[in-house]
């Protein structure tokens, strides 16, 4: 083999095996090639599809395990203080609405109280698909979903049970998140409690308008009624309330209001009708309620007089402070006469005293050997004057004290005619001994206390013997001689006829007072038989010399201050016992 060194050296370039010889630029020319997009997808596509599904399905896979872990990690939390706080409510002898004590308006009725067509009219008018549902509206949370992420309006049609979700375990608060988190929990509150239980809740904690919080409250507030009383009507009312009660409120008193409501009620028993909740001929009769007036009218300032007297007792009875009771969700059941109440004061509103006076004016009305206050007036407006005349008034008896002159009294009358200035309740109570032939009866304003359906406190009369039945006989006969002074007769020291002690005594009207003629201040008028002892008391004061204190004043000469004492209380004599027979005499 021949030496590399003598290998032949290669050839040239240009002398090198012929190629095919390219044009010039032709590699750039397929560089710029491209694939139509349409072919690359069409190549891709299953790909593709396949990664989006996959895609897809990892993000409801999330989804879902996020909202699993959520579920699981979500407590319901207990309701808010102030939903479960409760007022209490005092009622009259008939069970007329008096008025309320404490924080919130609010008393807890169980849902077997609640009347089923009151159930149904308020898920007639806020979420038919109540009983159905699974606590949540999807389209309600998207569109409140919506409206938060853009700023939107805020957006509502929430279910019931969100409803009782928001307004009572969360806060108020408008967020992506805490709507999130209600439906969290009214799904599982839906899964874990029943319907009843649910709309039991959301029942005493919706708001009504008018300061109140619940059902029970709504009922009597707005038609002063118990629920269990509300008619079909008066439900439908309630219900189409709850939609704006900040307007609705107003209704009977703003025509605008009370029509538009009447249009909502309308929809409202249209629905429960549609549905079978109501029959045809339910729907037919019903007709649009009378609300009670809103706000409160004039005769609303002096109840809370009675309140005050009641709730001090109450409070007494059960041995705790005003304060727990306000707060405890009792019914006080009180002896008074509401319709009697507020005729009596219809009938001293106009009185007037001199100028530069204050008259004042006190009315108490109580049942004879039973001690059950019946009427106590103890001025005109609470928020004006919250000193109560009838009971905490110190009034000069003058000659009011005279029919028990010389008569043996036992306690308590006996340390009482001793006080020169007796409250009108406690001289009350001394004329109402005689009435009852000289049995004392303590004054009382209570006659049952309830709670949660349950009485937990009943009265029973305090009485005992202050005066035999011959004394007490002898004192009526001083009173009607008072009566009969023109006529010169002398009080018999017997009675006529052995029945006398024990029928009924007669009728009298019986005036005393202090002071005489221009210098009068005070005047007591009473009208007394077995039935009633009703005492008017008219006295006046003006300011003293000395900051915030007051010294007796005369009453005004025209009219006397007598006759106005005495016609009142003849009127309101009349209005308590009418039927009862005439109106006693008037007497000075």
């Amino acid at each position: 083999m021949p030496e590399p060194s003598e290998m032949p050296d290669s050839p040239p370039a240009d002398e090198a095996t012929p190629r095919t010889k390219r044009p010039a630029g032709s590699h750039r020319m397929r560089l710029r090639v491209r694939v139509p997009l349409r072919l690359r997808l069409r190549r891709t596509r299953g790909r593709l599809v396949r990664r989006l599904i996959i895609a897809f399905l990892l993000l409801i896979a999330a989804l879902c395990t996020a909202a699993v872990v959520a579920y699981r990690m979500t407590d319901i939390p207990d309701p808010h203080p102030e939903t479960v706080t409760q007022s209490t409510v005092f009622i009259d002898d008939k069970g007329s609405y008096l008025g309320r004590r404490g924080p919130v308006d609010r008393q807890e009725v169980p849902l077997s109280q609640v009347p089923r067509y009151v159930q149904d009219a308020v898920i007639a008018a806020e979420n038919r698909s109540f009983r159905t549902d699974n606590g949540v509206s999807p389209r309600a949370v998207a569109r409140a979903v919506l409206a938060s992420l853009t700023g939107g309006e805020r957006q509502g049609g929430s279910t019931i049970t969100q409803q009782y979700v928001k307004n009572a375990l969360l806060s108020p608060e408008q967020s992506l998140s805490r709507k999130a988190r209600e439906a969290l929990i009214a799904i599982k509150l839906d899964r874990t409690r029943s319907k009843d239980e649910i709309l039991a809740g959301y029942l005493n904690t919706v708001y009504f308008g008018r300061g109140s919080a619940g059902i029970q409250a709504a009922s009597r507030n707005y038609f002063g009624v118990d629920t269990r009383k509300l008619t079909v009507s008066q439900g439908a009312a309630l219900a189409s309330i709850v939609n704006i009660p900040s307007y609705y409120e107003k209704a009977g008193s703003d025509p605008k209001v009370t029509a538009t409501l009447k249009e909502r009620w309308e929809w409202v028993l249209d629905a429960m009708a549609a549905s079978g909740d109501i029959t045809a001929k339910q729907r037919a009769e019903a007709a649009f309620p009378a609300f009670r007036f809103y706000p409160p009218g004039t005769t609303e300032g002096q109840r809370q007089y009675m309140i005050d007297v009641a709730a001090k007792e109450a409070a007494d009875r059960l041995g705790i402070t005003e304060d727990q009771l306000a707060r405890g969700g009792y019914t006080v059941h009180t002896t008074f006469d509401l319709a009697l109440q507020d005729a009596a004061t219809e009938k001293v509103k106009d009185l007037k005293g001199r100028k530069g006076t204050t008259l004042h004016t006190a009315v108490v009305a109580i049942e004879p050997g039973d001690g059950a206050v019946r009427l106590l007036y103890g001025g005109a407006d609470y928020a004006r004057q919250p000193f109560n005349d009838a009971v905490d008034g110190a009034v000069e008896a003058g000659t009011a004290w005279d029919p028990f002159a010389k008569i043996r009294l036992d306690a308590p009358l006996a340390a009482l005619r001793k006080t020169a200035a007796p409250t009108p309740l406690k001289l009350a109570s001394a004329y109402a001994t005689v009435a009852a032939h000289g049995v004392y009866a303590t004054p009382y304003t209570v006659a049952k206390i309830t709670r949660g359906g349950s009485t937990v406190h009943t009265a029973h009369p305090d009485t005992r013997r202050a005066l035999d039945d011959m004394d007490a006989y002898v004192v009526n006969a001083q009173m009607a001689d008072g009566v009969l002074a023109s006529d010169a007769r002398e009080v018999p020291a017997t009675p006529e006829t052995p029945e006398t002690l024990t029928t009924s005594v007669p009728q009298t009207l019986f005036t005393g007072g202090a002071g005489g003629g221009v210098t009068r201040r005070t005047v007591w008028s009473t009208s007394l038989d077995s039935r009633l002892a009703l005492t008017v008391v008219l006295f006046a004061d003006r300011p003293g010399a000395k900051k915030n204190t007051t010294v007796p004043a005369q009453l005004p000469g025209k009219p006397a201050p007598t006759e106005s004492a005495e016609d009142t209380a003849a009127q309101i004599w009349q209005l308590a016992t009418t039927g009862a027979g005439s109106t006693p005499r008037a007497v000075r």
